[in-house]
């Protein structure tokens, strides 16, 4: 799997989760510096969270584009929010690919960084969801942590998945691929069946 593709699929996954905060923006009919504080904060956070829990340099420091990009979705959202809310299905597929990539690419950066593997599947989990954490606690709703249906558990069997064809395979771009379609494929069949964790239940 080319470098490239992997760094431009990692900017349509961060303009996903991008557009994603800004139509949280749009719910609340805030102006446009809300919708770009929704849009960065939904799209970036959860890899900067990763990246300061790494003691790494956190990757929109790095590549201003991941930023750029944030700041171009919360444009083009505040313009055309009725157009991308028509389209709600298709940006919950989107987000869904958006998750899978980043559930694998967080669990990959923190594993060749040398952390524990136990510590790499907390990333791949922080890493897609943080953001959106972030953002549900500013607007003061249930964050997706506390949601029964399938999405932080999609990003874990990413996660683990990446691990097992590390050593399976060893070969990095193969066991990308191979996790990421792990994990796209868990949250489609939620999506598609909704399937939902068993909430607990007192006696």
């Amino acid at each position: 799997m080319p470098f490239d593709l992997l760094y431009y699929a990692g900017l349509a996954g961060i303009a996903v989760f991008a557009i994603s905060g800004a139509l949280a923006a749009a719910e609340k009919e805030l102006d446009i510096l809300g919708f770009i504080l929704f849009a960065t904060v939904t799209g970036i956070g959860g890899g900067t969270v990763r990246d300061l829990i790494l003691g790494v340099e956190v990757a929109w420091v790095a590549s201003p584009m991941d930023l750029k990009t944030c700041i171009a979705a919360a444009i083009l959202t505040y313009f055309a929010a009725g157009q991308i809310i028509r389209r709600q299905r298709l940006l919950v597929w989107m987000d869904a690919m958006g998750l899978a990539l980043f559930s694998v690419l967080g669990t990959a950066k923190a594993y060749h960084l040398g952390a524990d593997p136990l510590v790499a599947i907390a990333m791949g989990m922080i890493t897609p969801t943080f953001g959106s954490i972030i953002r549900d606690i500013l607007l003061d709703r249930q964050p997706v942590l506390l949601q029964p249906e399938i999405y932080v558990s999609a990003a874990i069997s990413g996660s683990v998945s990446y691990l097992l064809f590390i050593h399976l395979f060893e070969q990095p771009d193969l066991s990308i691929l191979l996790a990421i379609s792990t994990a796209f494929c868990v949250r489609a069949a939620a999506i598609i069946w909704d399937l939902r964790l068993p909430k607990f239940k007192r006696l």
